[in-house]
This record gives C-alpha cells, structure tokens and sequence, in this order.
C-alpha cells in the first residue's frame, strides 16, 4: 500500500499529515501532527520528527503560505525557506510537489463534500468560467482557476499584496494610519489576522470607545485577533465595528478578485478566520459591499459566493494533488 506525506507550511503552524491509499482507491489519513512554525529551523527537522524512516513514503506535497520559484520558496511571515534538494537530501524521497498554499486549495475544491460549503450567494444564472479562491488567515491567500471550457487549471497568485484601495474618508484615515506604520499598505494588512488586530489598533485610538483598561490588557495577550473576535461575541463596541470592518475589507477584495479574474465560475472564501465569526448580519454586510461595484454590478450577480467550512482545504488539497500524479 501506497504511502504519502502532505504539508500545509502556514506563518502561525504546519500540519503534516500520513496518507494511505486503500485498495477501493480510498485516501486515508493514518497519522498528522501539527507544529509551530516560527519555532522550528525548517521543513526538515519537522519531518524527521514527524517520520524518521521515509523508505516506505511514496511522495510528499507541501503546500507553502508564500511565493514558489522553482524547486525553493521562501515564505511570507516566516525566516527559513523551503527548498526540494534539502528535502530530497533529508528524507530520500524523490517526487516532492511544491505549490502554493491557496493553490492547493483549489486543486481541492472539486473533491469536497458538500458538508464543507456553505453557499451564501447563489446566482440565478447557472454559468461556468474562471473560479478565484481567497482565504484570510495569517496573511492573506488568493489563488484563481482557469476554465479553458472542459478542464479548470489552478494557479496561484500574491493578490494579497497588492495595495489596499479605500472606498470613503474612513478608509482614507486608517490608510494613513497604517502608512504611518507600515510604509506600503496592502490588502494583507486589512483582511487577515494582523488586519483584525491593525483595524482595532486605529478604532481604539478614537474617542468613540471607552475602552476598560483591564479588558484593553486582555485583548492584547495571546492570539489578539482571537481575543478581538471573541469580545464582539460577548458585544464590546469596538471588537465588533473592528469585525465590521474587516469583512467589509474581505467583500470589496473579494469583489476585485471576480472582476479582475471575471469568476462566473464562483468566489470561495477559505481561511481560518470566517467560518468561526461567521453569522448573518456579516453575510448581509458583505453582500451589500461585494456587489457595490457600480457599473460591473450586473458581472458579479453571476457569482455564487461559498465559504469553505473545512479548515484543513489546503492540506485536503495538497493530498489531492499528489495522489493525482501518482
């Protein structure tokens, strides 16, 4: 029996999975383990912890939260690169797949169950075409699908970092304030973890918010996007027009992504962070910004809008992709 090892290298933690292939053609998942990324050296050491004995692995796919060039990535958040010689030196495997994180997701989307998505926007028109895939998390991850009219074709893109383009005065005063901080302002910056802690670092500073000190200090303690999620559950003003903001920031990006792609073939929203805030009003206020995009109105309401319930898409999909070249 076939044996394979998938990896999801993202800025926060890596998820290494071990996968069989039953005789029915089933994938099962026999063993997985998940690391901190930033505390580890590279890929390398969490694979001889993870399988000291390669021999009897067939392939391994890592799927990269950065920029792929060639047979070595070097990842957006995170110091040590991933290169296919050190891997094939460490572990003796020979066939090693690289792909970017997000494309690796869409090579997934075909193979997800039903129970995995959500459809919060369904067009009346039922088209194909082009598919874009955007997923905020640590950072933020876009990818796109070709049609060519009988087979899609992920590819993976750093949309992300393109620079964040604001809609009324608002928007202009946090640019500025993230200007201040950061020099180049991206989408990244807003529609991501570090975006939900950068939106309620220039709300706090308003006078707006009476913010008590002690729930200020435990906001700022330990995964602070998590903590600034969970005080507008419990219904502090600022943690939920921060919320606001930031799936405001996530509608209009994802809105540019069926423009610039013109994705008849549907918007999918992945990541760690929507499918645990998601709820009603966030859909009505993304709706309402997703389609706000004047003439090309009429372009996006051919779009169905899904969320990837899934956590593990881009692991999913990095198993997927290499079993399929196997």
């Amino acid at each position: 029996m076939k044996q394979y090892i998938a990896i999801d290298i993202g800025g926060t933690k890596t998820h290494i999975a071990l996968f069989e292939i039953s005789e029915s053609g089933e994938q099962v998942r026999t063993k997985e383990k998940k690391y901190k990324t930033q505390k580890v050296s590279g890929l390398e050491e969490m694979l001889h912890d993870f399988h000291p004995d390669m021999s009897d692995i067939t392939a391994i796919s890592v799927a990269i939260a950065g920029p792929i060039f060639g047979d070595q990535a070097q990842l957006t958040n995170v110091s040590w690169k991933v290169e296919k010689n050190k891997i094939i030196e460490a572990t003796g495997v020979t066939q090693i797949y690289l792909l970017n994180d997000l494309e690796a997701s869409a090579f997934g989307l075909p193979f997800m169950p039903e129970s995995d998505l959500i459809r919060i926007f369904e067009s009346e028109d039922k088209t194909t075409g082009n598919v874009v895939v955007i997923a905020p998390g640590t950072g933020l991850g876009e990818a796109a699908v070709y049609w060519d009219g009988t087979n899609y074709h992920p590819f993976a893109t750093e949309g992300g970092h393109c620079d964040f383009a604001p809609r009324d005065k608002n928007d202009i005063s946090l640019l500025m304030f993230l200007q201040h901080k950061y020099g180049h302002v991206s989408w990244e910056r807003l529609v991501s973890g570090m975006g939900i802690v950068n939106i309620f670092d220039y709300l706090r500073t308003s006078a707006e918010y009476n913010l008590d000190p002690d729930l200020e200090a435990s906001l700022l303690e330990g995964d602070i996007a998590a903590n600034i999620s969970k005080a507008a559950i419990n219904g502090i003003p600022v943690a939920i027009d921060t919320l606001k903001l930031f799936v405001r920031y996530l509608a209009i990006e994802s809105g540019n992504m069926a423009l610039k792609f013109k994705s008849t073939g549907g918007v999918y929203i992945g990541g760690g962070i929507i499918p645990k805030i998601w709820n009603e009003e966030y859909k009505n206020l993304f709706l309402e910004n997703f389609f706000d995009v004047g003439r090309m109105k009429s372009l996006l309401m051919l779009v169905n809008v899904t969320i990837i319930l899934n956590p593990e898409s881009v692991l999913f999909g990095a198993a997927h992709y290499m079993i399929s070249k196997n």
